[in-house]
């Protein structure tokens, strides 16, 4: 059944089922010493430049709270948007598991600004509050939003004024430069993030992201955080390969713009359908809409999805490197036909 629910519900990438396949040939050695994350530190370097380090991980949060602790004290806390997947979607791990403490900003748009980090970036040296030391963002936000390479810098800017450090969350990161047209080093590297979790999963992956640290003078060791956090892979050159398959041509730029341009076809049909309101900016591969509860409930029956905000009724839809044409044409048609009765 295909559905709108997540980019987690895609398969995997044929290409990256292939490199996997190709890996398995032979005994590499274990816990990174493999020739394939020997090489994929080359591969990022080619798009980050070359004082980046990566540490391949299991899974998304892993790569965020491993990232997090390793630029934080025992007394450190982290701000982030409210909207923040660390702070909505994590269970706790990184208070539970990192031990650190977020400070939370409200945001219109999933985007926080200079302004909005000052609203938590104070009480240094007070004993009696969680220190601020590092600012974490996301790209693409998880409201669909994209930061632009000037809007990072001047956030960057900002917090290494305060003495922060920049993480960003990078789960969707290769959808946003696929929307922002630019080099993905453009929003990061020379915007001053310091370290980024890098998502593969959402991009066709079969499973792996990566703590990819930007600027190693300001890191410390994360190799006994990534074992201590349960995130050292025994066998890793299966996730490393798929980095390489991913990252070593343009796999992850198509992918991408594929789902991209899914998102913004399922938005032109779905405007068109009186009832149905759009109401985020559609600048990534999501859409969120506003329509009638008792039809989304209908529509969940015949396609998986979610709702975003269930005091509201808002919805989320996600669109996936393998969502074709017809899935979209599909699903806006079934919802005209819900909408009509």
């Amino acid at each position: 059944m295909r559905g709108f629910a997540s980019d987690n519900y895609a398969g995997v990438h044929p290409e990256v089922l292939a490199a996997i396949a190709l890996a398995n040939g032979g005994h590499q050695v274990s816990y990174g010493a493999d020739v394939y994350t020997q090489a994929l530190q080359e591969v990022f370097r080619a798009h980050f430049g070359p004082a980046a380090e990566v540490f391949p991980v299991f899974n998304g949060t892993g790569a965020n709270v491993t990232a997090l602790q390793a630029v934080t004290e025992r007394w450190g806390a982290v701000i982030c948007a409210d909207s923040a997947h660390i702070n909505t979607d994590e269970c706790g791990a990184p208070e539970r598991m990192g031990g650190l403490k977020l400070l939370t900003v409200p945001t219109p748009d999933g985007k926080l600004t200079p302004g909005l980090i000052d609203r938590q970036a104070y009480g240094l040296d007070d004993e009696h509050r969680a220190q601020p030391q590092v600012l974490s963002i996301t790209q693409s936000t998880e409201l669909g939003t994209l930061y632009t390479p000037e809007e990072i810098t001047a956030i960057c800017d900002h917090a290494h004024e305060l003495g922060l450090t920049v993480h960003m969350d990078g789960s969707r990161i290769a959808n946003a430069a696929a929307a922002l047209g630019v080099p993905m080093a453009r929003f990061t590297t020379d915007a001053g993030v310091d370290l980024l979790s890098f998502g593969g999963t959402k991009n066709g992956l079969l499973l792996g992201e990566c703590v990819v640290v930007l600027r190693p003078e300001g890191v410390r060791s994360i190799r006994y955080l990534r074992k201590m956090s349960m995130q050292l892979a025994s066998k890793m050159r299966f996730v490393s390969v798929q980095f390489e398959a991913l990252l070593a041509g343009d796999l992850w730029l198509r992918s991408a713009a594929h789902a991209n341009a899914m998102a913004r076809r399922l938005e032109q049909a779905v405007r068109g359908i009186d009832g149905v309101s759009v109401v985020r900016p559609v600048q990534a591969n999501a859409v969120f809409a506003l329509l009638p509860r008792e039809v989304s409930e209908r529509l969940q029956k015949r396609y998986r999805f979610y709702f975003w905000n269930e005091a509201t009724g808002e919805v989320r839809w996600m669109c996936s490197f393998d969502t074709t044409e017809a899935d979209v044409d599909g699903f806006a048609a079934a919802i005209a036909e819900e909408m009509a009765a």
